[in-house]
């Protein structure tokens, strides 16, 4: 790999980092903003809920389209 290649890549990884963590730092504040915001520990609790409801029914979704 060339070196002004490899320097690209690794820019563009930390770019591409920072967005990913900025854009869910985002969407935390907002959940703490909208969800729940005078209940903290349930705002929580129903955060976790729901986010295992779709990571089930996401990896359902694609073990089910793999293996049709």
């Amino acid at each position: 790999m060339h070196k002004k290649n490899k320097s690209k890549t690794i820019f563009m990884a930390i770019i591409v980092g920072l967005g990913i963590v900025l854009f869910w730092r985002g969407v935390w504040q907002l959940l703490n903003v909208y969800l729940f915001p005078q209940n903290y520990e349930l705002s929580n609790w129903i955060s976790l809920i729901v986010g295992l409801i779709i990571l089930i029914a996401t990896g359902r979704l694609v073990k089910n389209w793999l293996y049709e």
